[in-house]
């Protein structure tokens, strides 16, 4: 029996997928459950695993866009497993390199190297020569397609030493991703303001509490449940900068689920705090680890990443010291954090040194007014350097747990 292996739908609204990285050959033997291959959406990479035991005949190449119920391979189930055939783990499968095919040398033709009408045309256009490209069509001849996709060269470099460079297809999540970024610069009236903010309340905090916190609760009391806390607050202070703008309406949300940018294997994911305002400081923490840990695993769901009222993403993790983040549509604002330097601030009066971050909030200005956003920045920035009064009600061992 030939078993047809078909693209799952990876969830509601993806109809094609991208075959990312086939895990086996062709004319492998797989067995059941096996992961055979890596395929990403717009949304997130998935794993697709064999449906049966058997030999697999590939229908799909690595970079082949296929649509949602498309046969991508065939598996012979009545294919007995070869002897002294063991099937690789999942890391063995992506770490052992495929066959390389060896090259022959190509023959050369009068039409080697000679350029098309259309191809001359466009590198005239372009102020390219020929001789610089190196033709993909017949007998080694330049078509058009091949004179739309040369670059220009970047001048002659003074080494005698050989330079190369490499042209890799970006991944399906990467353009969507790149699509959403231009749409929203394209789309939306965006704006941003700055603040900074004095961290040392939340450094006594922690140097107070942090081992008590991580012993009883098992994680560790980060600068995250801070700044969320402190963004529900202020978000309820000003409701518009969690609105958002559908059509000709503006949709009001009475709750705050705070997306949280992570960094995965695949790139940026942001997944999605739920009912943050219902939330302690142990359950956003708790929260937060649990979908970091999945986004680096490559596990998290289209679910868990969908449906933030607000986002949150720290740049400071990397060093940046000061940004303009951009706004994660559909939503209308973001709060970037950034690294925390040793400055001078000006104290009761007097000149000391303090741990400052500066913060910045991007806004969707056909929305959110400048009283809103700065505000909103402002209610922000004092419940950092207040965190007992306005976050934990003057009780921090209560509002801790501990």
């Amino acid at each position: 029996m030939v078993l047809e292996m078909k693209v799952p739908s990876p969830g509601e609204s993806i109809t094609e997928v991208e075959i990312a990285t086939w895990l086996v050959e062709d004319g492998d033997y797989v067995e059941k459950d096996q992961a055979i291959a890596e395929v990403d959406s717009d949304k997130a990479t998935l794993e697709l695993p064999a449906e049966e035991s058997g030999i697999i005949t590939l229908k799909a190449d690595e970079g082949d866009a296929v649509a949602v119920g498309a046969v991508v391979c065939l598996i012979d189930t009545n294919a007995e497993k070869p002897a002294n055939t063991s099937v690789p783990s999942k890391e063995e499968a992506k770490e052992t390199p495929k066959a390389i095919p060896v090259k022959t040398e190509e023959k050369t033709s009068y039409a080697t190297g000679t350029a098309s009408p259309a191809a001359k045309k466009i590198l005239a256009e372009k102020g390219l020569t020929a001789s610089s490209i190196k033709g993909t069509g017949k007998a080694g001849r330049i078509t058009k397609s091949d004179a739309v996709h040369a670059v220009p060269s970047m001048g002659t470099p003074n080494t005698n030493e050989a330079r190369d460079s490499n042209k890799k297809k970006l991944s399906m999540l990467r353009r969507k991703v790149a699509q959403r970024l231009v749409s929203v610069k394209n789309e939306t009236a965006m704006l941003t303001t700055f603040n900074e903010v004095n961290m040392q309340p939340i450094f006594d905090l922690r140097t107070s509490y942090k081992e008590t916190f991580k012993s009883k609760h098992g994680v560790s009391l980060g600068f995250m449940s801070f700044f969320t806390k402190a963004v529900v607050r202020a978000l309820q202070l000003y409701p518009d900068v969690n609105s958002m703008i559908d059509g000709d309406y503006k949709i009001d949300y009475d709750f705050q689920d705070i997306s949280i940018a992570v960094s995965g294997p695949k790139g940026l994911m942001v997944p999605v705090i739920r009912n943050a305002e219902k939330l302690t400081f142990k359950g956003i923490e708790s929260e937060v680890k649990r979908l970091a840990i999945r986004a680096r695993e490559g596990q998290i769901t289209i679910d868990e990443m969908t449906g933030g009222t607000f986002t949150i993403t720290n740049g400071g993790v990397f060093g940046s010291m000061l940004s303009t983040p951009i706004i994660n549509p559909p939503q209308s604002a973001i709060l970037g954090m950034h690294n925390i330097v040793n400055r001078p601030m000006a104290v009761d009066g007097e000149v000391v040194i303090q741990p400052i971050m500066y913060v910045a909030l991007s806004y969707d200005h056909r929305i959110i007014d400048g009283r809103e956003s700065v505000g909103f920045l402002v209610a922000v920035k004092e419940a950092l350097e207040n965190p007992v009064a306005l976050l934990m009600d003057d009780q921090p061992t209560k509002a801790l747990e501990i």
